[in-house]
């Protein structure tokens, strides 16, 4: 039996995770933490039978209490609830699918308690790589990528040395705008933005998808996750999203992962790895798929991406600034307060009024994410 706890279970990464666990008989879930959807957690604790869950706020803490009374679960929140989930004794491996950087202090106790971690969180990575992956190597904590262009990266590194990679090819949809000209995409709408032409996924990564600012997130978390330089990673525009990403070698070889766009893949190959298990779902029909395509990014259009570039190679704490702007950016464009080109605006100007600290330490990366915040509601 395998023991799994999942931050944001109520989320499009969570409930696939769920999905796993309900078809396979030997992993066992432990703990859950969520958000506000009350309701389908309830669901979950009584499907799942979890001996913890946790939401961010303690209203929703009580309420949930009265619901699953009959039932021997312990109920928490806020900080403290998230990282009692991560923790929990029995667990083996942690899935982050938390949004936003509120996953950073639960991934780093987790680390600390040994668990392996499942990460669909980004920010974890842009923000805190640098205090991330050493301290997992000095725990002997396994980091395996869920998301599918790390997980195709990481599945095409198996069995390579390290030293022999010379670039990683990143892919992309390139999102429902990606033969839009800029001035197109000034009057695009919320509606339009949430459409993507591949994927299933939450509101947040979905308009990232469209400003190709996740993939700007991707590069800079690929450079952690990887141990490789900005220079050698290569993002390449791939339409029908069948390539997930790919390795090319010191020999020239190419090695890649295809699959059809479906998000269990790199989920349950985290929860499973090294080893594979059958997965329940249409399998890959290259007769059906008949041409691949390739494109080179438009930074010029799709400024999101060079200015993660830009990011990236100042380092510090100015990934932080990037994420952290994205992040209310993003909000403000759901809440129909800004156009969508403000987006990436918002990011710029953040970055320009940002003074760099080296190298944050935890309470400096969350010191620097409310400080970007202020800056923007100052000015937005």
């Amino acid at each position: 039996m395998k023991y799994i706890s999942i931050l944001g279970s109520t989320g499009s990464i969570g409930t696939q995770t769920l999905d796993i666990v309900e078809a396979n008989e030997d992993l066992c879930v432990r703990a859950l933490a969520a958000g506000r959807n009350i309701r389908l957690l309830e669901e979950q604790i009584r499907k799942f039978s979890p001996v913890l869950a946790a939401v961010w706020d303690e209203k929703d803490a009580a309420d949930l209490r009265v619901r699953v009374a009959d039932l021997p679960v312990k109920i928490m929140s806020g900080m403290d609830g998230l990282c009692a989930v991560v923790t929990e004794e029995k667990t083996q491996i942690v899935v982050t699918a938390i949004v936003g950087m509120i996953g950073i202090r639960p991934t780093i106790e987790a680390i600390r308690a040994g668990k392996d971690i499942a990460l669909a969180n980004k920010e974890t990575l842009v923000t805190a790589g640098h205090l991330i992956m050493p301290l997992a190597r000095a725990h002997g904590v396994n980091i395996l990528p869920v998301d599918s262009e790390h997980s195709a990266i990481f599945q095409s590194l198996q069995g390579s040395e390290r030293s022999s990679v010379r670039r990683l090819l990143l892919t992309a949809s390139g999102g429902p705008f990606r033969t839009f000209t800029k001035d197109a995409l000034k009057n695009i709408q919320v509606e339009d933005a949430l459409k993507h032409p591949n994927w299933v996924m939450g509101r947040k990564i979905t308009i990232d998808s469209a400003t190709m600012v996740n993939k700007g997130l991707e590069v800079m978390e690929a450079k952690w996750l990887f141990d490789v330089e900005l220079e050698q990673i290569q993002v390449v525009v791939h339409p029908q999203s069948i390539i997930h990403s790919a390795v090319e070698y010191a020999d020239g070889a190419v090695i890649a992962q295809l699959g059809t766009p479906d998000m269990r893949l790199p989920i349950q190959y985290a929860l499973f790895y090294p080893k594979r298990r059958p997965l329940r779902g249409r399998l890959l029909n290259l007769f059906e798929v008949g041409t691949m395509t390739f494109e080179a990014p438009r930074p010029d259009v799709f400024e999101g991406l060079s200015l993660a570039y830009t990011a990236a190679g100042i380092g510090g704490s100015m990934p932080t600034v990037f994420n952290a702007a994205n992040e209310r950016a993003v909000a403000k464009f759901l809440n129909r307060e800004i156009g969508f080109l403000d987006i990436v605006k918002i990011i710029g100007e953040a970055m320009d009024a940002h003074k760099v600290i080296r190298e944050p330490n935890l309470e400096q990366i969350l010191m620097t994410e409310q400080q970007t915040y202020d800056f923007i509601e100052s000015r937005w």
